[in-house]
């Protein structure tokens, strides 16, 4: 008899993080479930605890050549699992006990799928402080705007899907190195209504060995908007996503030029231009990225030292 939830955990290393994330799991009230975790090519310590867990069929392990791409591992695991609905656990967060005995039902009678609210917590698992913690509301029904605007904020390990959806709307992308859970959940936010769980039952480890790069991140998120506009046919929402590729790519020259990639900051500038300049953030963005792409190198690696400081304390968001 299949289980009603396929917990789906991608990793790789960081095994101080993933043994919290694997007990979270054991210590959820509701039982009915299989664990799939997909290891993306981890290194020896990390394979001899997962060598411990596997036990099918409640427990099973896939191992991967390392890919560095996080939505190969999570499809891999997608593909082996066999459960009604498929929630998501990334490798350095954590559930509450309660968390899948509250989502499991709120799907069997609603929406095809749903996510919780989430606290930001630091590498030991301690709630960040108020100012750094940014609230963001678990929203219910057509929240495809919502999302798009950032009113609403979705992590992979809040997120539980009915396989029907899944099959309906498609896999994780996995042309995409980050953002590839972002790309999902505009799919699927188009294409079914969601469950929104104002109860925070997910804690999301913020710490300063997440993988990726800043100017990555940009990129990718910016390729997920210019797709969705080429194939939307809806006038307010494609007005909605011209500005946010126009703030998308001032946000990508200026990462460009903090990281000192001067050339590609400029190019990014002139390339976007003819559709982005009516936009006033645009300008701001631009202007930013100018300036310092003349700035002189100290200033450039201040800025840098800044700027990566500032990512690693962000409690939230995109």
């Amino acid at each position: 008899m299949r289980p009603a939830v396929s917990v789906i955990l991608p990793t790789y290393n960081r095994l101080h993080f993933l043994r919290d994330a694997v007990a979270s799991v054991f210590a959820q009230t509701f039982a009915d479930w299989e664990l799939i975790i997909a290891d993306d090519g981890s290194d020896a310590e990390t394979h001899a605890y997962l060598r411990g867990l596997h036990d099918p069929p409640k427990v099973r392990v896939i191992w991967l050549t390392h890919s560095g791409r996080p939505a190969v591992a999570r499809n891999a695991a997608l593909r082996a699992a066999t459960g009604e609905y498929c929630a998501f656990l990334d490798s350095d967060d954590l559930w509450l006990p309660q968390k899948l005995a509250i989502q499991v039902p709120s799907l069997r009678v609603s929406r095809g799928w749903s996510y919780t609210r989430f606290v930001a917590v630091d590498a030991l698992g301690k709630p960040l402080a108020p100012a750094r913690n940014r609230y963001f509301p678990a929203l219910s029904g057509r929240i495809l705007e919502s999302l798009l605007k950032a009113e609403t904020v979705i992590t992979p390990s809040t997120v539980m899907v009915a396989r029907r959806l899944l099959e309906r709307v498609g896999p994780f992308d996995e042309e995409l190195t980050m953002c590839e859970d972002y790309e999902l959940w505009l799919r699927m936010a188009s294409a079914a209504e969601a469950d929104g769980i104002e109860e925070p039952l997910t804690l999301v480890r913020r710490h300063d060995e997440h993988s990726g790069s800043d100017v990555l991140a940009w990129q990718d998120r910016r390729r997920v908007i210019e797709r969705m506009l080429r194939s939307c046919d809806d006038a307010r929402l494609r007005s909605l996503l011209r500005k946010l590729r126009a703030e998308l790519s001032a946000g990508l020259a200026r990462s460009q030029a903090t990281f000192g990639q001067r050339r590609e900051a400029l190019h990014t500038v002139l390339a976007s231009a003819p559709y982005a300049c009516r936009y006033h953030g645009w300008w701001l963005g631009t202007m930013a990225a100018g300036l310092r792409v003349l700035a002189p190198a100290g200033a450039r690696r201040l800025a840098r030292g800044w700027r990566q400081r500032r990512l690693r304390a962000r409690a939230a968001g995109p």
